[in-house]
């Protein structure tokens, strides 16, 4: 069999808050509870499993999501991020606060997660859709 990714944990301050924000803006439904771990399939199968880090553990070391969604999809995040009122921006590194991008003939835009997590939605995969 080829090699597949199946899952990532998604560590966070409290799994439930975590796994339901990324649900909402990401239109989707909650896996089961399993353990310590809420799973938070995606359509082409792997799932993020988000886990409370340790009580020992004071600051959450921020990782980087990003999501290839559809228009549609990305009309309805946006308003939720809006809705919200996350700070968002075009741009990685934060230049353009309040702003999406237009990259590859998209759309798409950055914001933080209740965790500190560095989300990115885009709607054309960087270099644009093959030929």
């Amino acid at each position: 069999m080829p090699v597949q990714f199946d899952h990532t944990i998604v560590g966070c301050r409290d799994n439930r808050v975590s796994a339901e924000f990324w649900a909402d803006i990401l239109g989707l439904e909650l896996g089961p509870e399993w353990g310590p771990f809420i799973a938070l399939p995606t359509a082409n199968g792997p799932t993020f499993d988000f886990a409370n880090v340790p009580p020992h553990i004071t600051e959450i070391q921020g990782q980087h999501y990003a999501f290839l969604i559809s228009e549609p999809e990305f009309d309805a995040a946006y308003a939720k991020i809006q809705g919200y009122g996350l700070e968002h921006w075009a741009d990685p590194h934060q230049h353009a606060p309040g702003e999406i991008n237009h990259n590859d003939g998209g759309r798409g835009v950055y914001f933080l997660d209740p965790s500190g997590h560095y989300m990115e939605l885009i709607t054309v995969p960087y270099g644009g859709w093959p030929e």
